[in-house]
């Protein structure tokens, strides 16, 4: 049986998909809104001389425990998943196309919007997925606890063998800045100053540079490998529409009982500066996200089963259709409230405020989602990347 070359229909999604897509943009927002509001860039002095500096310290230290990688992992996993929806109705041709137009996207992100993009690492990650697509589940699996443990073992190279992966990339990255004037005493107030766009470019110039720094310091293109693999053996097997027959209640009770406190591990090394070492810091990252982010997902699934009719599962199911445009709008939200483009309120509050803020920000994008599918059938980017995909147009609004 063949199915006709198109994109996914509406009778042919899951909402708890959708739900956990939702859930894991949140946890992005969450996660992403420190680095929009410029906190992130300042100083310890300078945060340490916020008036909500003794708050702050919490809040940090929840975040790192309950929000760090945890969100970005479901999220990640979710992509592996609709790749292997993709891959199974239309092929690997296609998906390849697919992904091209990603990296496509992630580039004009990263290059003229925000400087923390992570659609084009999605893109290279999941080609570089195609390369497992027949093997066995058993294979996929070891693969994928590999490529998540990688990491674990380039940092003890780096720590115990004085192994610099992310040294050169460093020294560019730097270079860069220099050449536009950006030094470290101006790097947190350089994009709340900036009053035009070719400053703010020039912050974005030297800022692509930072993010290849990041990549390869934090060793992301395996992290994302392997929670591709393991979102695409999840997908393969649709586990998502069989949640009747899986252990939920057992996946919950031991992935939150060892994820809980390995996180709270991992959140006091992180806050007290890695004193442990940088490969013990890594193995805390390696075995602590991923079981908390499976925490997350079998409890929202074993809720979902239970209580399907829920409204609010709609509600948040709302932006995760809409991922790709409500993820760039995540970041034209951060320029019009924090650079001095739009309002310039950059540096100026302390991080409870800037998570309060990124709330707000999810829960009026909820409700222009919910506007929105009540007339179109796509996202407007996802549209567009549908078309692009395709080669051919689809009718956006609902008949």
């Amino acid at each position: 049986m063949t199915t006709p070359l198109g994109p996914t229909t509406e009778s042919q999604r899951y909402l708890i998909l959708d739900l956990l897509r939702g859930l894991a943009l949140m946890g992005i927002a969450l996660a992403n809104f420190p680095e929009f509001a410029l906190w992130t860039f300042l100083s310890s002095d300078e945060q340490a001389a916020m008036a909500t500096a003794d708050v702050d310290k919490t809040v940090r230290f929840l975040l790192y425990m309950l929000v760090d990688g945890k969100f970005y992992s479901i999220f990640s996993v979710l992509f592996g998943v609709g790749f292997s929806l993709i891959l199974v109705r239309r092929g690997c041709r296609l998906f390849v196309r697919r992904m091209l137009i990603l990296a496509i996207i992630g580039l004009l992100h990263l290059l003229f919007i925000w400087s923390g993009d992570i659609l084009f690492l999605y893109a290279i990650g999941g080609l570089i997925l195609t390369l497992f697509i027949k093997v066995s589940d058993r294979l996929l699996f070891l693969l994928a606890l590999l490529f998540i443990m990688v990491p674990v073992g380039l940092d003890a190279l780096t720590e115990f063998a004085g192994v610099d992966f992310a040294g050169p990339f460093y020294d560019a990255w730097w270079r860069a800045a220099g050449e536009r004037g950006i030094t470290e005493e101006n790097f947190a107030s350089w994009l709340r100053d900036a009053d035009s766009y070719s400053q703010m470019f020039d912050f974005l110039v030297q800022g692509a540079y930072e993010r290849m720094w990041e990549f390869v310091d934090g060793h992301r293109l395996p992290k994302v490998v392997g929670l591709f693999v393991l979102g695409y053996l999840i997908g393969k097997n649709r586990l998502f529409a069989r949640l009747e027959e899986l252990p939920l209640r057992s996946l919950f009770g031991w992935t939150m009982a060892w994820g809980l406190p390995l996180s709270a591990l991992y959140a006091w090394s992180a806050t007290q500066g890695h004193p442990w070492g940088l490969t013990v810091h890594s193995l805390l990252y390696a075995v602590s996200v991923v079981p908390f982010a499976a925490a997350y997902v079998a409890g929202i699934c074993l809720f979902y089963q239970r209580h399907s009719e829920v409204k609010a599962f709609s509600w948040l199911a709302a932006p995760g259709r809409m991922a790709l445009t409500c993820y760039i709008t995540h970041s034209l939200t951060g320029i019009f409230l924090f650079y001095g483009l739009g309002l310039g309120l950059g540096t100026s509050f302390g991080l409870v405020y800037i998570e309060l803020t990124a709330l707000l920000v999810f829960v009026l994008q909820i409700v222009c989602c919910l506007g929105w599918l009540r007339f179109f059938t796509f996202g407007p980017l996802e549209w567009l990347w549908r078309m692009l995909t395709y080669g051919r147009h689809f009718p956006i609004r609902r008949r």
